[in-house]
């Protein structure tokens, strides 16, 4: 496989990776607050929680990589904002859906859902900003700079 011409995409991976961890890591920190606070009912929220948080916001990175196949494309601009407003719509109608769903079970602690989901917000906040501070990336990217043209002999 060759490399990504598009330079956020180790960015994104990386990201992507980071966020997966930190939400294992979370999901059990959730799961055993959520148990201690609410019971059974509070562990299931926990880990729905910080569960959704991390699909919604993996949604968003997952649909740059997707769209970034087409870079070099004529329609590439297209197909990119196209691809992401359409991640961006579809999970906030399956986030309503959700929440609707969920609001109505009757083993749902919704102070632990919540509590979690905000938590696995900020967590993902906190890595996508640690990635992002820790990557190098070049000032100017995604171009070829001109070779370097000999002086000529001006007499």
């Amino acid at each position: 496989m060759t490399p990504s011409p598009v330079s956020s995409t180790p960015i994104l991976r990386r990201t992507l990776i980071w966020s997966a961890v930190a939400a294992g890591v979370l999901a059990l920190i959730a799961a055993g607050i959520g148990f201690a606070v609410a019971g059974v009912e509070g562990l299931w929220s926990g880990l729905i929680g910080v569960l959704l948080s991390f699909v919604f916001l993996g949604i968003t990175a997952g649909s740059i990589l997707f769209a970034n196949r087409w870079f070099g494309d004529p329609l590439y601009v297209q197909f990119f904002f196209a691809i992401v407003l359409g991640g961006w719509l579809v999970k906030i109608g399956v986030f309503f859906v959700l929440m609707f769903i969920l609001g109505g079970q009757s083993w749902v602690a919704p102070k632990v859902l919540f509590v979690s989901i905000i938590a696995g917000v900020v967590v993902s906040l906190i890595v996508d900003a640690l990635v992002i501070m820790r990557m190098r990336l070049p000032n100017v990217s995604d171009i070829e700079l001109p070779t370097q043209v000999e002086d000529e002999d001006p007499s």
